[in-house]
């Protein structure tokens, strides 16, 4: 199994989570972006930067993954193509994605989008908090020792 990190709009309370898992398990991981991003320092992490333009780090991830990786994204039309792959993939707040329940998520952004198109206020997400890093932890650590071998 790789891990993939899609790198764009990655939260900073993460990363010392994610190191931790990566030189304990001596998890192969990949970090793509538009723009230069650092987890942190580890042979077993490979940093890919790629051109600017909308959803390329996407697409490169895309490629790139097997049946069986797991990405980390909060990108849910990304996640969905990563689903589709027999891939897995969790968000920035430890929601586990699964063919179960990503066209939901899938018709609900959809849906959100519209609403913002036709010009009402949504507010966004809540800001990234501790309790979301929690969240991810306890999901990415239940998936590893689950599926990571």
């Amino acid at each position: 199994m790789t891990l993939f990190i899609d790198g764009d709009a990655f939260p900073n309370l993460l990363k010392p989570i994610l190191l931790r898992s990566i030189e304990r398990l001596s998890l192969s991981t990949i970090v793509i972006a538009n723009k230069k991003i650092n987890i942190g320092r580890s042979v077993y992490i490979e940093y890919i930067t790629v051109d600017h333009g909308a959803d390329e780090a996407d697409h490169h991830i895309v490629a790139l993954c097997q049946r069986g990786d797991l990405v980390i994204t909060a990108d849910i039309p990304l996640a969905d193509r990563i689903i589709s792959k027999d891939a897995h993939a969790i968000d920035h707040r430890g929601e586990l994605y699964s063919k179960e329940n990503i066209k939901q998520y899938l018709a609900m952004r959809n849906l959100m989008e519209s609403i913002r198109e036709s010009g009402e206020m949504t507010g966004g997400p809540k800001p990234f908090g501790q309790k979301d890093a929690h969240a991810f932890a306890n999901q990415f650590n239940a998936f590893l020792a689950k599926y990571y071998r």
